[in-house]
């Protein structure tokens, strides 16, 4: 194995290996977020798209190359010098082994790349949306809890007039009752707009989840052309 596909090798494993990490279970994807986010990232985060380009444009090229050894070993009518030379047929057939060898590398590393950049932003997506609806389910809480209150001291309040005796008392107690119906509205208000606004966010959450399955089901079909692209040449082989 030449050096370059050496290092093709060494980063596939490499891509094999983060994602394995990335997908276990016990860590959280807002964990992951605060580990992506620190300080030591910062310098790669700044080149992170061209660096991502850059590693595109060579593993495409590679493949090419590999798919260009492959045709070039695959044909099967060697000419008169297979007959030449008897060691000829061994040979080719070693050199269309190593072709194969390098296009499954080259393929895999190619894919594995996009699958981990993938993740990678699915992963800060979750986070980002886990922190916002945990954000508003305590704003939600906090609407009912307050709104809960403001009715029992209503109720306190409708009770006291009951037993209170006089104008001045009566006047009095409907001027409060007042201010806490006005309180009320407002806390009601309130809580309406908290859970229009977490209707409004389930909304997006639903559709954010839709758009990662027919990203999901995208990238399977095409881990599943480039099987069949990989097909006819094992096909040939045999």
């Amino acid at each position: 194995m030449t050096l370059q596909w050496t290092a093709v090798a060494l980063f596939l494993y490499m891509e094999i290996g983060v994602l394995v990490i990335l997908c276990l279970p016990f860590i959280s994807a807002k964990r992951w977020q605060r580990i992506l986010n620190l300080r030591i990232w910062s310098p790669v985060a700044r080149f992170w798209n061209k660096v991502f380009l850059t590693m595109i444009i060579i593993l495409i090229v590679l493949f090419l190359d590999a798919v260009r050894e492959v045709r070039k070993y695959s044909v099967k009518n060697l000419g008169t010098d297979a007959k030449l030379l008897p060691n000829m047929h061994d040979h080719m057939h070693m050199k269309l082994f190593r072709a194969q060898r390098n296009l499954y590398i080259s393929g895999f590393a190619v894919f594995l790349w996009l699958v981990m950049k993938r993740v990678i932003t699915l992963i800060n997506q979750l986070a980002s949306v886990s922190g916002t609806t945990a954000a508003l389910q305590a704003q939600a809480d906090t609407a009912n809890k307050t709104a809960k209150k403001y009715m029992e001291d209503n109720e306190l309040l409708k009770k006291t007039l009951m037993e209170g005796s006089g104008d001045a008392a009566t006047a009095e107690g409907m001027e409060l009752l007042k201010k806490e119906v006005e309180k009320l509205k407002e806390e009601l208000k309130a809580s309406e707009d908290v859970l229009k606004k977490s209707e409004c966010d389930a909304v997006a959450l639903k559709k954010l989840t839709d758009s990662l399955a027919k990203e999901y089901d995208k990238l399977l079909q095409e881990h599943q052309v480039l099987q069949n692209a990989q097909s006819p040449v094992n096909k040939k082989e045999d």
